[in-house]
């Protein structure tokens, strides 16, 4: 198999190690080594370039583009894998090789995607939300009809339960289905239309249920928890990550540090409601209402959680965004207190561990996939961080830029 080099980067390797000069050789889709001095049978110059590892996403919907539910609802049911089509092409775009989808993506747009029939991350899938009557994924409305953002189907079960035997079932469902994850909804959220964001939902029997239903099929645990309550039922039952984390208390993060949990703070969310609103998306007030209420106290749950030391990951929960602006995600980061190398680090191999696929992508290392991304300049310059992906590789082949 011929060998590629790619020569005179500046490597940031995803490992925690300084950005270094070097050279990278790539052979059959693999890292083989990485230093200085290196020869390939292919040479690409990356002079004035940073290499980095392939960026992850832990937190997008794949088949959501809008919030407006009227709209969903007249959409023809195929709609949505097109839609899906068209984020995977986008977020590839921006450097992203690697992504957690935590609802909507069912095994098909998963297996598609493996299988080189369209192009995209490499997608774990949720399939959908678990939530409890009148939690974040009940999509029940005062008039009693629902509309939902995604309607379940054969590739995408409900899962609205109650109770541990449910919640047990409903696990091996999703499991069977295809999901390579499990969400959970251990709070209210901004966009569901009767709950608060502030109030827990489930209680630990039912969530410890999940947790070993989720570890007996080898499976981790992702929940949305903004409130509290929810936060601290996640992390004593043994959840992987907690997305949002938008009313962390010290307690919390005291948990999540003894615990290992993850934090995926997903920082462009709530602002991204507000921005649909101003764009002219039609939401309810109290969903806008919910939105402006949490943007500040989010902020500074985040900002305490990076100081503690809390393990962070990146996660966009793009979909309710737009998908493609995904790296707007760092600079607020950043702005949390965040040092740039650190930032760059839960987009690589941080992100990498907490999707437990460390070992085989993540960080540029030989053995590694070679899922790499070029950008001009010096990466830990994260504004702009966007225009300035030159390309994108998956197991060492173009697949944006050039």
């Amino acid at each position: 198999m011929p060998r590629t080099l790619f020569a005179n980067a500046t490597v940031f390797d995803g490992t925690g190690a300084a950005p270094a000069k070097g050279d990278v050789v790539v052979e059959a889709g693999r890292v083989i080594d990485v230093g200085l001095g290196l020869d390939g049978d292919e040479i690409i110059d990356l002079s004035g370039t940073t290499l980095l590892p392939g960026f992850f996403d832990c937190h997008v919907h794949f088949v959501m583009n809008t919030l407006d539910r009227l709209v969903i609802a007249q959409r023809p049911f195929s709609y949505q894998f097109y839609v899906a089509e068209q984020n995977m092409r986008r977020t590839l775009d921006v450097g992203i090789t690697s992504v957690r989808d935590a609802g909507g993506a069912d095994l098909g747009i998963a297996q598609a995607q493996v299988e080189g029939l369209i192009a995209g991350p490499r997608t774990q899938i949720a399939l959908s939300m678990i939530s409890q009557t009148g939690g974040h994924g009940d999509d029940w409305m005062p008039s009693g009809c629902h509309l939902p953002l995604m309607q379940p189907h054969p590739g995408r079960p409900a899962a609205i339960v109650d109770g541990p035997d449910q919640m047990r079932r409903t696990a091996r469902e999703l499991i069977r289905d295809g999901a390579t994850v499990l969400k959970v909804a251990t709070s209210g959220g901004v966009l569901s239309p009767r709950d608060d964001p502030r109030h827990g939902h489930f209680r630990d029997a039912e969530i410890s249920v999940l947790v070993e239903e989720a570890t007996a099929a080898g499976r981790f645990v992702m929940a949305h928890a903004q409130g509290t309550d929810g936060i601290k039922v996640a992390v004593r039952s043994g959840v992987r990550s907690i997305e949002h984390g938008i009313y962390l208390d010290d307690e919390a993060i005291e948990m999540m540090l003894e615990r290992g949990t993850w934090l995926v703070p997903t920082l462009t969310a709530p602002r991204a409601v507000i921005e649909a609103v101003d764009a002219g998306v039609p939401l309810p007030a109290s969903v806008v209402e919910k939105a402006r209420m949490v943007v500040e106290v989010h902020t500074e749950s985040v900002r305490r959680a990076i100081e503690a030391g809390v393990r962070i990951a990146m996660g966009t929960d793009s979909g309710v965004g737009r998908h493609g602006e995904n790296l707007r995600e760092l600079q607020m980061m950043a702005e949390c207190g965040m040092d740039p190398l650190a930032v760059l680090h839960a987009t690589t191999g941080s992100a990498a561990r907490l999707l437990g696929v460390d070992a085989d992508r993540g960080t540029i290392e030989p053995g590694r996939r070679a899922d790499l991304v070029v950008i001009d300049g010096d990466a830990r310059e994260l504004g702009g961080l966007r225009e300035r992906v030159r390309a994108v590789y998956q197991d060492g082949t173009l697949v944006a830029g050039g």
